[in-house]
């Protein structure tokens, strides 16, 4: 057919150079578009399990309809699900995510598109779109549960002996739609077996599942706005069950286009590969620097020192699980210290979840599963303690207490500006002080912890001054080996640590200064524990991004205070550490806000991504604060709610790819 019968005549006549094709390869359906000058071709197929070989049977058929030859095509984009494994010799080819992909190719199907709704067979995403350029203004997608997916309505579909066409079918003949309350596939499934069971006709149950799904859409689209005109993408918009539960909900029609909307990620893709021909390839003449800063001299000694905990019995050695456990006073006492603040392999959180309820983060279950599963480190230690700031944690620590390890948890005042929550802080640090000295059987007097407070005041001084070195357009160090860094302040005694992070700023600040900016971000949010790093490891070594701030508490955050070096050293110390740069628990929140603007700002940051475990009492409950202030002072925000399974890697790195192309066409550079 001829391009201008399918798309948008204005737009049509910018697509006029060369042969260029899109394929995407969804979970369920592999879709490829042609453009051919002024010819335009469509295949789909269902996707098999070589990605690969799904890609050349679309294009194959594609080339059988239009009579070229291979050679003929001059680029090719791949999007969605299986983009990554496609790979065509002597073909430029590149990657874009499904959300650019989406959002271009319903902007070219109707250029007063403004929302866009992508429900796929494995997710779902709403996106708002530019008029102007079809680009992404912003967008959200569901976590990794299958609800609010096509394959919530196959398995659905499969219980009432329905193909999920007729499912949609059945759904448009129901009278009195059910209810279905569950946001849980598994779930809903058992409660549409209830229902069966209790006579309820198949229109009434598929109409209830289509208007479920359309509410966790709603959701979503809650979160990025919605505005007229909508366009309904992706595998599932075929489904005329959903689309009549989706305009019902929403009280908006859905936009008539003369293409089938399964199409629009790949005519997207086509439309972004006829850009990339047009610009041409441009190469980075540039030098970047070689981000190679070697630390595994430092985690060579972490090692060494949890296997001298581990084989010196003799010693009374302690844990803590919170940055306002004040490190000066256990080091004072001369008692072996060490923060539990690992993230556990999906045993230890299940091991974990047996002690605790399911709706904890993964981390406090890494915490009680580490104790169950009897790590090393953890079983050598003598007593454990903790400040009381997260509901959660305080569970685990009177957990740990009764089933494995005597513990203590001390009270943080949450209102830490008044004056009687900072006499009862001081009086906590005091009573600290004498637990201390009970176990160590060492008295501590002014001196000793001035000397301490000094000699942590300079270690955490010159953490930042290495965290300075990220405010360089392009920073000498990755946000992971900050991390990494931050890591050995809390495995390792202090004096241990000043020559060596004196020896990593000389090295890094003796780096010139050049090369070009990349994109910037922060990770806010709650805790980034030990082990931790896939998220900088797609953000920084495949995507190509920088992480260049942290606001959590196992960042730059931690380090951030001074404390008085002169006075009551105990008043210092009660002060000092509930002054210090606040938890979202802490009360006002805005205080927590405002310091997480200062540092997005401070190191100039393109976009902040805002990291929370699933289930977090203080960030998951706090995120619209933070969201909202975001907004007002212009930074871009991509909400990521992770746990430590490794089964949303895909999803997570296209939200990311995704959010990274919004910051592109807001002018940042990868």
């Amino acid at each position: 057919m001829n391009l201008n019968e399918v798309i948008n005549e204005e737009l049509a006549s910018n697509l006029q150079k060369g042969r260029v094709l899109g394929i995407d390869i969804g979970s369920r359906t592999g879709k490829a578009v042609l453009i051919d000058k002024d010819k335009f071709y469509t295949a789909l197929t269902p996707t098999g399990i070589d990605m690969q070989e799904t890609a050349e049977e679309l294009l194959e058929e594609l080339l059988e309809q239009s009579g070229l030859q291979i050679e003929d095509i001059d680029y090719i984009v791949g999007t969605g699900y299986g983009r990554v494994a496609m790979n065509f010799e002597n073909i430029p080819t590149q990657v874009v995510t499904e959300i650019s992909c989406h959002a271009m190719g319903a902007h070219y199907l109707n250029p007063q598109v403004r929302t866009i709704i992508d429900i796929g067979g494995q997710d779902s995403k709403a996106i708002m779109v530019d008029r102007d350029t079809g680009k992404v203004s912003s967008f959200a997608m569901n976590d990794k549960c299958a609800a609010g997916t096509g394959r919530f309505l196959e398995r659905v579909a499969t219980l009432l002996d329905l193909t999920i066409d007729e499912l949609g079918e059945e759904a448009t003949k129901a009278e009195s739609p059910t209810h279905i309350s569950s946001q849980c596939v598994v779930f809903a499934e058992s409660e549409a077996i209830s229902l069966r069971a209790k006579g309820e006709s198949r229109e009434n149950i598929a109409a209830g599942i289509h208007l479920a799904t359309a509410r966790r859409v709603r959701n979503l689209l809650k979160r990025v706005g919605f505005e007229p005109d909508l366009v309904f993408s992706g595998g599932v918009s075929n489904n005329i069950g959903m689309k009549k539960a989706l305009e019902e909900l929403l009280g908006a029609s859905i936009a008539d286009v003369k293409l089938n909307t399964i199409y629009a990620g790949a005519l997207g893709a086509a439309i972004h590969a006829h850009d990339f021909l047009r610009e041409g390839s441009k190469e980075d003449v540039e030098q970047s620097i070689d981000l190679n800063l070697d630390l595994s001299g430092l985690e060579k000694r972490i090692q060494e020192r949890e296997n001298f905990l581990i084989n010196s019995p003799q010693l009374t050695k302690i844990g803590y699980l919170c940055t306002y456990t004040p490190l000066e006073l256990m080091n004072a006492a001369e008692v072996p210290h060490v923060r539990l603040f690992r993230a556990g392999n999906p045993d230890v959180v299940a091991s974990g979840e047996q002690i605790t309820q399911s709706v904890f983060c993964d981390f406090t279950k890494s915490v009680l599963g580490a104790f169950k599963e009897n790590d090393p480190l953890y079983s050598s230690l003598n007593k454990i303690y903790t400040f009381y700031t997260c509901d959660c944690m305080k569970k685990v620590g009177e957990a740990i207490n009764q089933f494995f390890t005597p513990s203590e948890v001390y009270v943080l005042p949450r209102l830490k500006d008044e004056d009687p929550s900072r006499n009862y802080y001081y009086k906590e640090i005091l009573s600290f002080k004498k637990e201390l000295e009970a176990i160590s059987g060492k008295t501590i007097n002014d001196e000793d912890l001035r000397r301490q407070i000094v000699i942590y005041n300079q270690l955490r001084s010159k953490l930042k001054d290495i965290s300075e070195l990220r405010k360089r357009e392009n920073p000498p160090l990755t946000g992971k080996d900050f991390l990494d860094l931050v890591k050995g302040y809390y495995y390792l005694p202090p004096e241990d640590l000043l020559n060596f992070y004196q020896e990593v700023y000389d090295r890094l600040s003796a780096v010139p200064a050049q090369g070009r900016r990349k994109i910037r971000l922060m990770m806010s949010g709650g805790v980034v524990a030990d082990g931790d790093r896939r998220l900088l490891e797609l953000i920084e070594d495949e995507i190509g991004a920088r992480v260049v701030v942290e606001d959590h508490c196992t960042g730059l955050k931690t380090v951030y205070h001074t404390l008085e070096e002169d006075g009551d050293p105990f008043r210092s110390l009660a002060y000092g550490y509930l002054d210090q740069a606040p938890c979202a628990r802490m009360k006002p929140l805005e205080d927590r806000v405002l310091f997480s603007g200062k540092l997005a700002r401070e190191y100039d940051v393109d976009g902040v991504l805002y990291v929370y475990l699933k289930f977090c009492p203080c960030y998951g409950q706090t995120k619209h604060e933070f969201f909202k202030y975001f907004r007002e002072i212009g930074i871009p925000t991509l909400e990521i709610p992770i746990d430590y399974s490794r089964s949303d890697q895909g999803q997570l790195k296209t939200r990311l790819e995704a959010f990274i192309e919004v910051l592109c066409e807001r002018g940042a550079n990868l």
